[in-house]
């Protein structure tokens, strides 16, 4: 990787998913190619992203799309249109909704690390539920009706399997109930293919999904999918309104009187997506929509297999394997410190501090378990990786 090389970084053997932090996904040949093509001519991004919405509209079902720069922008942005809707006065003003709808109903249980995007538009969370199993905790419906009042602007429900929520299709039905919009957090709930579909189908009015991840699109890109009316706010929010009204290309929404000026370049202006990355979001998008999950999971735990060859008999290492359903498989690998002489982190440290580097699972490291994910590994990579993996796990025995 003569490019790494030149900026004195180091190549990485991604054995721990398409995250972020490590790039994402590869993407295949033909994304790239399209990527590169876009590169060399211009387009009306307006125009681009409307017609990359049909084809995000087609594939989920939802009535328009929108490609994104992330599933976290997705979510940002969409929260933005819940709260401005068409009215430019007050995108003009967002973050700040003093005087607004600007309450967002979410279930205890469904808080997380990424609600950030959510609240970074203005919104305000009100928390319901407790933590537990139905009958010992957890949400009951009445809670959410409970929480709902005049400045409630939307109910959040990613998808989350916290014990004792409630899921999206009972959350949709009270909100929509209220005349209340659903925005759902699904950026990592590819696989299942079927999901793609599956929330909009179940009630979400918007459902953001990362495109760097299964999708196997750019690492900064990701799909927004959901109703109209709230997808033309997202453009109007994210596009460059550097222009008159007698050539904007939305100058129909002034004569209609959807809105009663331009947008200025407000909120989502720090969101916007370039051309390269629209098409090659698309292409991975179709790409994607056209596999088989069977056949992924299939030459994925080909890959898995491989890697666990070289460390099946090992001493102080002991691998299982886990698919949950419809997702991909994980091989995981207890290390037993008393025999290797490292715990879960050091392994993990020693891989990556290693020739060549090499990245792996460590959401279970406090449990003494390091885990290899096989989305980005190429099958000569798996090979080097049971190979580390057996070499660190003997070096101190």
């Amino acid at each position: 990787m003569a490019v790494f090389e030149e900026l004195g970084v180091r190549p990485v053997i991604n054995a721990a998913a398409t995250l972020t932090r490590l790039g994402g996904s590869r993407m295949a040949p033909e994304v790239l190619a399209a990527m590169n093509e876009a590169a060399e001519s211009f387009v009306h991004i307006d125009h681009l992203q409307q017609a990359a919405g049909e084809v995000i509209a087609e594939i989920t079902g939802a009535e328009a799309g929108y490609v994104v720069n992330g599933a976290a922008a997705g979510l940002t942005l969409g929260m933005a249109a819940i709260l401005a809707g068409l009215d430019v006065a007050k995108m003009d003003r967002l973050p700040d909704t003093t005087g607004m709808k600007n309450e967002v109903v979410v279930q205890k249980g469904h808080r997380n690390f990424y609600d950030h995007a959510i609240r970074a538009a203005g919104a305000k969370f009100v928390e319901v539920g407790y933590l537990g199993y139905p009958g010992a905790g957890g949400t009951y419906g009445w809670q959410i009706e409970a929480a709902i009042n005049e400045n409630t602007a939307a109910v959040f429900c990613p998808i989350f399997r916290t014990p004792g929520t409630l899921p999206l299709s009972e959350v949709a039905e009270i909100a929509h109930a209220h005349g209340l919009p659903v925005i759902v957090d699904a950026a990592a709930e590819l696989p299942p293919r079927s999901n793609l579909r599956r929330f909009i189908a179940e009630g979400a009015d918007l459902v953001a999904f990362s495109g760097g991840k299964a999708i196997g699109g750019p690492q900064s890109s990701g799909i927004l999918a959901g109703r109209r009316d709230l997808i033309a706010s997202v453009a109007l929010q994210q596009q460059d309104m550097d222009v008159r009204t007698e050539t904007w290309t939305r100058r129909w929404m002034l004569d209609d009187g959807s809105v009663n000026g331009i947008p200025t370049q407000g909120f989502g202006r720090g969101f916007k997506v370039g051309r390269e990355e629209i098409v090659g979001l698309v292409t991975a998008l179709k790409r994607f929509a056209a596999g088989d999950d069977e056949a992924d999971f299939e030459r994925w735990h080909g890959i898995l297999d491989a890697v666990e060859e070289y460390i099946d008999a090992v001493p102080g290492l002991a691998a299982h394997r886990e698919q949950p359903p419809g997702k991909a498989p994980a091989l995981w690998i207890d290390v037993d410190e008393a025999i290797t002489g490292l715990d879960a982190y050091r392994m993990l440290n020693a891989l990556l501090d290693g020739e060549p580097a090499i990245a792996a699972t460590e959401t279970r490291g406090e449990f003494g378990t390091i885990g290899v994910m096989p989305h980005a590994l190429r099958p000569e990579e798996a090979v080097i990786v049971g190979q580390r993996i057996r070499e660190v796990a003997l070096s101190n025995q």
